[in-house]
């Protein structure tokens, strides 16, 4: 980290503002993202997280890009909520594989409450496993974030997908302000925001810079900031929807990097479609995070192997999770585990 550059940390962005750092030549758009990434960050790590769909299909909600909304036949099975032992032993697998964060993810408008003692008790599972948490169960009152918190939950993701402008052309069952209630609750419980949309929906520069507004206008950013490229399914609304320029993508994970300057900014789905060299360059934009493993709850991601074998290629290591000092030995089997079976065993040597 370079603590003699160190940009102020702002929640006062005009829409103007922003849309002109969309138009800045792509170098300097570039350098001054870096500039700020490294004013803050180790620019040679990125945090590793896995996802698991602990219930899939079935969601009543409209969301045109989802596979998972029973308004839609894209052929998904649905599947009824995860046994919690097997939750268990996909966090397992995925700490195994070098992820420091697991999250799990329902297709739920809102959890119903005869589902929170399983999902609290699949939080308080993999939490023992010297993992951070994170889930995805849709809209949550106050009296479910609490839950969810008292269980030990470090990150909500809740994301707003797009700007308010274009918001009803992807969801009509609920509303912006539904999600923006939702973070509140979840940052009134005390737990972290993973919060952040989708690009390559059909919508213009205008609107990206919009839901970049929204999350850095925040009274606090969110920690996590996932910069989702739309992976179209057939039977989805958006199934037809043109490819979005790879550099029009890159510049999103940019400005997001300027606006919110302590956030991981999270290189999120749609990565199967991106080589290596759009994805070496979403990390020199200023991402640092990942979803690590095969997919994403109901699409594709890179092989875990080959995400690692990018990182040996590019110089980056996993960021290690940080822990109470109460959790030392937790902190260090999780740092020999990085060090020794991802950064060794799964690469295959690049200079062969």
């Amino acid at each position: 980290m370079n603590a003699s550059f160190a940009p102020t940390i702002r929640h006062d962005w005009t829409r103007a503002e922003i849309l002109a750092l969309f138009e800045l030549p792509f170098s300097d758009l570039m350098f001054q993202a870096q500039s700020v990434h490294r004013a803050y960050f180790n620019p040679n790590e990125v945090q590793v997280s896995t996802l698991c769909s602990i219930k899939t299909g079935a969601c009543p909600e409209d969301c045109a890009y989802c596979p998972q909304s029973a308004r839609y036949d894209t052929g998904l099975e649905r599947e009824k909520l995860m046994a919690v032992e097997k939750v268990i032993e996909e966090a397992k697998a995925a700490k195994a594989s070098g992820a420091t964060r697991f999250c799990m993810g329902a297709a739920w408008r809102s959890p119903k409450n005869k589902d929170m003692p399983y999902v609290t008790t699949m939080v308080k599972g993999v939490k023992e496993l010297g993992l951070e948490t994170c889930m995805t169960l849709g809209m949550l009152d106050q009296d479910q974030a609490q839950e969810l918190a008292d269980a030990g939950l470090d990150y909500y993701n809740h994301n707003l997908d797009t700007s308010p402008e274009y918001y009803g052309e992807i969801i009509t069952t609920r509303t912006y302000q539904d999600r923006l209630e939702t973070l509140a609750n979840v940052r009134k419980a005390g737990m972290k925001v993973c919060c952040g949309g989708i690009v390559g929906m059909g919508e213009e520069e205008s609107d990206r810079a919009g839901l970049l507004q929204q999350l850095a206008n925040m009274a606090d950013h969110p920690e996590s900031v996932p910069i989702n490229m739309l992976v179209k399914v057939g039977g989805t609304p958006l199934e037809n929807e043109a490819d979005l320029d790879p550099l029009d993508f890159i510049r999103t994970i940019a400005v997001a990097r300027i606006l919110m300057p302590q956030s991981h900014v999270r290189l999120s789905a749609g990565r199967e479609q991106m080589n290596e060299q759009t994805q070496a360059m979403a990390f020199l934009a200023g991402a640092n995070s990942i979803f690590y493993g095969e997919k994403l709850l109901t699409t594709p991601n890179p092989e875990a192997n080959k995400d690692m074998q990018l990182f040996k290629k590019l110089g980056i290591k996993p960021e290690a999770y940080e822990v109470h000092e109460d959790e030392s030995e937790q902190e260090a089997a999780i740092v020999h585990q990085l060090q020794e079976a991802a950064l060794d065993s799964m690469f295959y040597n690049a200079a062969k």
